[in-house]
């Protein structure tokens, strides 16, 4: 669980924080980053927006990463725009977290996905049997049966990674009094290379 801990006023400290709940956030199921929202762009212009899980967080690499069906829309989308803002919100520490950064995709036949693949859980790996994202749903005791048949690398084929790196982090902390906020700007090497409060 998120411990609301104090960070002070040090913008090196806020960064450092925030990575850490990120990080914490995709190991703990129970922590406020666990879910985080995944914002693109469509084909047509449209902004999109979808909770996803927060699989992996790489202080070092300023990274995310994410796991999604092939035949989604985002990543469809991700492909042909690769700029995207991911957007986390913890009640427990009063934090959001705004993070604009690039894309890089990696198909099912890659050794990453190949290897966060082995990884899942059983439940897990049959939430990518089924259909595309969006298809009509349909409930026939057939189609019940084809699935609970469906051998275990069933949906394999349908199963990508995408990492995000980070070019941009925006931490803003809600209280009842005295809001902070603070911008980063990560270089090569996920170096800091501008820090700086701006208003709320």
């Amino acid at each position: 669980m998120d411990d609301g801990r104090t960070i002070g006023d040090s913008l090196a400290g806020i960064d450092a924080e925030a990575w850490r709940l990120l990080e914490q956030g995709a190991a703990d199921p129970q922590s406020g980053f666990h879910y985080v929202t995944l914002a693109t762009v469509s084909r047509t212009g449209v902004a999109q927006a979808r909770t996803v899980v927060l699989r992996a967080a790489a202080v070092a690499e300023r990274m995310l990463e994410i796991h999604t069906d092939v035949r989604s829309p985002k990543w469809a989308e991700l492909a042909e725009q690769p700029d995207a803002t991911v957007l986390g919100f913890c009640n427990t520490t009063r934090v959001q977290l705004r993070l604009q950064g690039s894309a890089v995709l990696f198909s099912p036949e890659s050794d990453v996905s190949r290897k966060a693949w082995q990884g899942l859980s059983p439940t897990t790996r049959s939430t990518y049997q089924g259909g595309p994202p969006g298809d009509d749903l349909v409930f026939t005791p057939a189609a019940q049966a084809a699935a609970a048949d469906a051998p275990d690398g069933a949906g394999q084929a349908n199963f990508g990674v995408v990492r995000f790196r980070v070019s941009m982090l925006d931490w803003f902390r809600l209280q009842r009094s005295d809001n902070r906020r603070a911008l980063f700007a990560y270089g090569a090497g996920g170096k800091i290379v501008t820090q700086l409060w701006v208003n709320p």
